[in-house]
């Protein structure tokens, strides 16, 4: 049992917008002397926490928008890194004082924290904690996504929308792992200099080359875009050069892989740059809608769509998420990768 008898904490009581305006009430409250978790499983492990990772789908939980939806009130909080103080009894891989980082399924957000041994991952020494706090999600999202399901290979082309985001981050340097190349498009120099700096082959900046995913001025469908039209979404047309075709300035033969965290109009786009037999992972729906795909077209194209919710893995193929943590981990204390931190 924790000798402590309460913890800072992040409570949230109702559902609403994280961020809210002056005139918005926020739906949590941060709690100075919150219960600490009591129960130790036999197979679990205390963490006294020392950072915790903020994640899209954090902000979506707290909305009420995330496929999880625990209930009220909960403390939300996917990934941790910090310190083991207690073990059950049942734990065999790790011991007190062993510095970790770990997958928490909620309760992120506070002093500490009880997981089961599977999602845990001791660190090396040497990593940074608060670097590792940011790992587990997005690097093991990005790790099933290209190695595991796409299996993507040494001088396949990879085009990467949102990368500038988390997981996209993480996709462009697991690619680079991978000897593959990289097609990062994203919004913003300072965005697209990072993505340089973390090996992307090319990056296009969509608010230096386009306006939206539309076709470029004057531009009339062409027979390529039978099947697509309606992906595009509204005020796709006129509206500056054509993602497609800056992807294809970057790509001429057409990417193998497209890794999407966005959906809406750039996806729509980049499906007109997928090359026969290639495979499109399917992450998420940052821009807020959810695109189409005609089947049709996946057929006669002979694509394969891969839909990752890599959090399901933990239950359906432990083994699978085990090995996209600990390699990526790996990976991180070798160098190989690294995780940008924007906020303490």
């Amino acid at each position: 049992m924790s000798k402590q008898t309460g913890m800072k904490a992040l409570v949230v009581r109702q559902l609403g917008n994280p961020v809210p305006s002056p005139t918005e009430k926020r739906p949590y409250a941060v709690i100075a002397d919150h219960p600490t978790p009591q129960y130790l499983a036999p197979n679990a492990v205390r963490i006294k926490i020392a950072a915790s990772g903020l994640n899209f789908a954090d902000a979506l939980q707290v909305m009420g928008q995330y496929q999880v939806k625990p209930k009220l009130p909960f403390i939300p909080g996917s990934e941790v890194s910090g310190k083991v103080i207690e073990i059950g009894r049942d734990v065999r891989t790790l011991a007190v004082g062993d510095s970790v980082c770990a997958v928490t399924q909620g309760g992120g957000f506070a002093g500490e924290v009880v997981i089961k041994q599977g999602g845990v991952v001791k660190l090396p020494d040497h990593v940074d904690l608060v670097a590792a706090a940011g790992l587990p999600v997005i690097f093991g999202t990005a790790h099933l996504a290209i190695k595991e399901r796409a299996q993507v290979k040494a001088g396949q082309t990879v085009l990467i929308l949102g990368a500038a985001g988390g997981v996209g981050v993480a996709a462009v340097q697991i690619c680079k792992v991978l000897g593959a190349k990289v097609v990062a498009v994203a919004r913003g120099e300072s965005k697209a200099k990072l993505l340089t700096e973390l090996g992307a082959d090319a990056v296009i900046d969509t608010s230096a080359n386009q306006q939206g995913g539309g076709a470029a001025p004057g531009r009339q469908p062409a027979p390529e875009d039978e099947g697509y039209g309606a992906l595009g979404g509204p005020g796709a047309q006129n509206q500056g050069p054509a993602l497609r075709d800056l992807i294809k300035k970057a790509a001429p033969d057409g990417v193998d892989v497209i890794f999407d965290p966005v959906g809406g109009a750039p996806f729509a786009e980049a499906l007109k740059t997928l090359k026969w037999g290639g495979q499109i992972a399917i992450i998420g729906f940052a821009s807020g809608t959810i695109p189409k795909i005609a089947a049709n077209i996946a057929l006669v194209k002979n694509w394969t769509i891969h839909g990752i919710f890599w959090g399901a893995h933990q239950q359906a193929q432990p083994r699978v998420f085990r090995r996209t943590l600990e390699e990526s981990v790996q990976w991180l204390s070798e160098g190989k990768v690294r995780v940008p931190v924007s906020h303490k």
